[in-house]
């Protein structure tokens, strides 16, 4: 969540003697996000995938990613080039490929174990339904 991530990064400046620095001037890119929450908090690339990412994407805490929920995200985050049922079948067919890319248990929909199958095979793969880690 947005609120764990300030307070991550505040008790990281707290840390490194940099307390006084407001959180809008205090850039981070995704990389140096990633290796603080590895070495400064120890947050494993298990807890990263969890915590931070899978959480991003599913909302009705059931422990999955439903087909529903990867085509809205999906139809959210795509730029529509024309408006109609063409724009809602392609992605209709990127939902069937990344089901198919990810969905290992072949149940219809993304558990964190098929989730985490998937970024440890191909890490491209983390932020494939948009953007879970924070911008600087």
């Amino acid at each position: 969540k947005k609120s764990e991530i300030e307070c991550l990064i505040r008790i990281f400046h707290n840390l490194v003697g940099r307390g006084d620095i407001k959180l809008a001037n205090a850039g981070l890119d995704r990389n140096t996000f990633r290796v603080i929450l590895h070495s400064v908090f120890g947050m494993t690339d298990d807890v990263l995938m969890n915590r931070v990412c899978f959480e991003v994407y599913y909302f009705n805490g059931d422990g999955y990613i439903s087909r529903e929920r990867i085509y809205d995200m999906l139809k959210n985050s795509l730029h529509q080039q024309s408006p109609g049922e063409e724009t809602d079948e392609g992605i209709r067919e990127l939902v069937d490929i990344a089901l198919k890319k990810m969905d290992y248990d072949n149940d219809g929909k993304i558990s964190f174990a098929d989730f985490e199958k998937a970024v440890k095979e191909d890490r491209l793969l983390l932020e494939v339904f948009g953007p879970c880690l924070p911008e600087a």
